[in-house]
């Protein structure tokens, strides 16, 4: 018990010093704090977006659900991919747009582009609204680790608290560096920690080769879609793929990551590197197999991962991956906290309530907001039960929404703001009705977020090519834009369209 306590204890302090240590490199300015005055390099880069990308939803959710639903999360795989997929097409123009025009958060490029003050607001509404939740289950995950792995000695309510404290203090005193920078330790941690339980735990049933095997002879409905449930066919690979992906990538704290990059060039390598990093999920694959035939029956899934370890590995190892889990949950948690702040400071108190606002009274706001909402996610862990996969895609299901104003944004001169404004309430109703309503409860099998995504981008198109814009300079501004990207990344795209103008003259 002591060993856990000492490892659990190191993994608290590492951040602390990290902070601190962070504060010493701080400009102490708005954009320093909140986007490292978009001066992120590749290393920092790569493991920041990697551990904000993993959280209790892949260290405990993936074992949780391989262990209920057979092979469904392998969708990861694919999902990983399609994020990587995006962070390049999607995020390098958001990152080139934030440094053109200097954008900090989601509702300045929206806001700019579609010059609606009604729509602005709306998204960093979405986004407060279904950020929250997510962040629950960060605190929650990461708190009943601490708890299991310290032996029971801290019990989850002192555990969220703990994690709650640490995340505060050194987002506090260093931002997004600080959280950049423990991310590295963090993120290196969490793919090792979650691939070597996997192969460990495995081990007591022969290895992979045996576990398969066991698993073929006594459970074959575990190996094949749509589950032991019935439950888990093509529809829900194809949602957990789409919403998980697009609903990451849209949380504020990955728009942040998209404009804090140093060099565009950064973005390239991306999709090769997010798409390797899944192999951590073949760990969870074989713990939660493992699960099956060594742990039946277990009340709780999302606690089958540290049943695993505890029963199966010596104590201070199964501490030390634990840890390692709750450093998924704090890597996660402290950029959603960090960018909640950011969006309360930027778009509520510096647009409306204090347009003059100096840097310090900014970050000032900023620091606050960090305790604040940390505050209401740590009582939402206390009182508001849960899956942690099911909470998990609920909330990236409102934020994937945004996916469709932003495509329109970059991309398409026709976007209109009255098609983004209720193509958005569109999208957010149909998650809310599909999600709490029974009567509407997931059509054809496909989940809420994909119904949301298709009424959203049908109302968005069809009201767009309804109307025209008569913003003609905004329109002009983004189209020189758009140009001067394509001009320095994809010069081709501007060779191709030169050849077609010549041919209709």
């Amino acid at each position: 018990m002591t060993v856990g306590v000492l490892i659990i204890a190191a993994f608290m302090i590492i951040p602390l010093a990290v902070g601190l240590l962070a504060a010493t490199k701080s400009t102490n300015t708005s954009e320093d704090f909140f986007i490292q005055g978009r001066g992120m390099g590749a290393i920092a880069v790569f493991f920041t977006v990697a551990a904000t990308w993993w959280s209790s939803f892949a260290f405990l959710g993936s074992n949780a659900t391989f262990y209920t639903d057979g092979p469904v999360y392998l969708t990861a795989l694919a999902w990983n991919l399609l994020f990587g997929l995006m962070y390049y097409l999607v995020g390098k123009r958001v990152w080139y747009l934030g440094k053109r025009f200097n954008y900090v958060t989601p509702s300045d490029l929206l806001g700019d582009f579609y010059n609606n003050e009604k729509l602005r607001v709306l998204v960093a509404g979405i986004l407060l609204v279904f950020t929250i939740p997510y962040l629950q289950i960060q605190l929650t995950g990461g708190a009943y680790l601490i708890e299991v792995a310290s032996g029971g000695v801290i019990p989850f309510w002192l555990a969220a608290l703990i994690f709650y404290f640490i995340i505060v203090v050194y987002v506090w005193v260093g931002g997004i560096r600080a959280v950049a920078w423990t991310d590295i330790i963090y993120g290196a941690l969490l793919f090792f920690g979650m691939l070597f339980a996997g192969i460990y735990v495995s081990q007591n049933l022969g290895g992979p080769t045996g576990l398969f095997k066991n698993l073929l002879e006594t459970s074959p409905e575990h190996l094949t879609l749509p589950g032991p449930q019935g439950a888990m066919g093509f529809p829900a690979w194809f949602s957990l793929c789409v919403v998980t992906a697009i609903g990451a990538f849209m949380g504020p704290q990955l728009w942040l990551r998209m404009y804090a990059v140093k060099s565009g060039k950064l973005f390239n390598l991306m999709p090769f590197l997010l798409g390797f990093a899944a192999i951590a999920y073949m760990g969870s694959l074989l713990t939660g197999f493992s699960g099956v035939l060594l742990e039946p029956g277990v009340e709780n899934p999302d606690q089958i991962l540290p049943i695993m370890l505890m029963k199966y590995a010596p104590f201070a190892l199964a501490s030390l991956i634990l840890a390692a889990g709750a450093a998924a949950a704090m890597s996660t948690a402290n950029s959603q906290i960090h960018a909640v702040s950011t969006i309360v400071t930027l778009d509520i108190y510096k647009r409306y309530g204090n347009p003059k606002a100096s840097q310090e009274s900014i970050i000032k706001v900023g620091r606050w907001s960090l305790v604040i909402f940390s505050l209401i996610a740590y009582v939402m862990a206390l009182v508001v039960p849960g899956v942690l996969v099911t909470i998990g895609i609920a909330a990236l299901a409102g934020t994937a929404q945004l996916i469709v104003p932003t495509i329109g944004a970059i991309t398409w001169r026709r976007a209109h703001p009255t098609a983004a404004l209720w193509g958005l309430i569109a999208g957010i109703t149909t998650v809310l009705l599909i999600t709490f309503v029974p009567a509407f409860s997931q059509p054809f099998g496909f989940h809420a977020g994909v119904w949301g995504l298709l009424v959203n981008a049908i109302l968005f198109v069809t009201i767009s090519l309804s109307l025209k814009r008569t913003d003609h300079k905004v329109v002009k501004r983004f189209d020189d834009a758009r140009y001067e990207y394509n001009k320095e990344y994809h010069p081709e795209l501007i060779d191709e369209l030169k050849k077609k103008e010549e041919k209709t003259v």
